[in-house]
């Protein structure tokens, strides 16, 4: 590791801490005693407020009362990050309260009119994938720290033409073409249960119910989302079908490669029939076989529906 690597590294790894040993920093880095000491005042020359604390119980002190120095990042590290915040904006809402605009202005603030003109060039050339959505989630932030927190809370939901309130424990936050779902225990049914963010209008804390260990709801989908009678499926594809399959599916199926051919196993349970055959239909022409008989009877049917539904426009 090069000395600015490792003194990159060793700011971090102090952040946190009020006081820290020699010897702590020469095994962390496999360096010698006087190696360590050289680094630590090269710490000090940047800015990081170390005292020390002489004698045979000394040890080096970290101030709390100021501010560590900043991280130094690399330029590709910069192009990353400024990139990875510009995902946001696709984004109706978030669970931080932030501007995008103003994020960016402070992001610029922090580096050279070369580097930011370099930035803006960049975004003329480079930009990552997104999709647009108009739906306003006003209870994300609420959900994500229910979920951290790990506690129970009471859901408001319109589901339909009708709102329905649930006793739940969140677990998982995810975006799906800029959209966010939020995965949750249900107490009720005692099953897992998917809700559209957008459509939850209020989280409040219960204690309705005894919450569970965040470890032990974070456990495979076949172990949470899978009933007694759930029908197994193994659908063989394409490699362009492969594609398809990253761009999009659920937690019931896995996609797998054998023997250069790609298969798609999962399973639905009982009344998820006909969703799990229109998911299908978007694979088009890349499928090559499905199992059960009775799946490729509904893929088949649907797309009849679908045929028959234009020819009478």
């Amino acid at each position: 590791m090069k000395k600015s690597e490792r003194l990159n590294d060793m700011m971090i790894y102090l952040n946190d801490k009020k006081s820290f040993n020699l010897i702590n920093i020469m095994n962390r880095y496999s360096i010698s005693k006087s190696t360590a000491l050289r680094d630590i005042l090269s710490l000090e020359k940047i800015g990081m407020p170390i005292y020390s604390t002489p004698g045979r119980n000394g040890y080096y002190g970290i101030l709390s009362n100021r501010l560590l120095s900043p991280i130094v990042f690399t330029i590709d590290e910069v192009h990353a990050l400024y990139f990875s915040m510009q995902t946001l904006n696709s984004y109706q809402s978030t669970p931080f309260h932030l501007n995008i605009q103003k994020l960016k202005q402070k992001f610029e603030a922090c580096i050279s009119e070369e580097r930011i003109n370099k930035l803006r060039k960049m975004e003329l050339i480079f930009s990552l994938g997104s999709y647009q959505s108009k739906n306003e989630c006003n209870c994300l932030e609420d959900i994500l720290n229910m979920a951290v927190d790990e506690k129970v809370c009471q859901v408001c939901y319109t589901k339909g033409e009708a709102q329905k309130h649930y006793y739940v424990q969140f677990f998982d936050i995810t975006s799906a073409y800029g959209q966010w779902y939020a995965t949750a225990y249900n107490f009720q049914t005692k099953k897992p249960q998917v809700f559209r963010c957008d459509k939850i209008h209020s989280v409040k804390s219960s204690d309705q119910y005894l919450s569970r260990p965040l470890s032990e709801l974070l456990i495979s989908s076949n172990e949470m989302f899978r009933d007694n009678d759930a029908t197994d499926f193994l659908v063989e594809i394409s490699d362009k079908g492969a594609d398809i399959f990253h761009k999009e599916h659920y937690p019931s199926m896995e996609l797998y490669h054998e023997e250069g051919k790609y298969y798609i196993k999962g399973f639905y349970n009982k009344g998820e029939e006909n969703f799990i055959a229109s998911y299908f239909i978007i694979y088009g022409t890349t499928l090559l076989s499905i199992q059960p008989d009775n799946l490729k009877t509904l893929v088949l049917e649907q797309l009849e529906a679908i045929r028959n539904h234009l020819s009478s426009k």
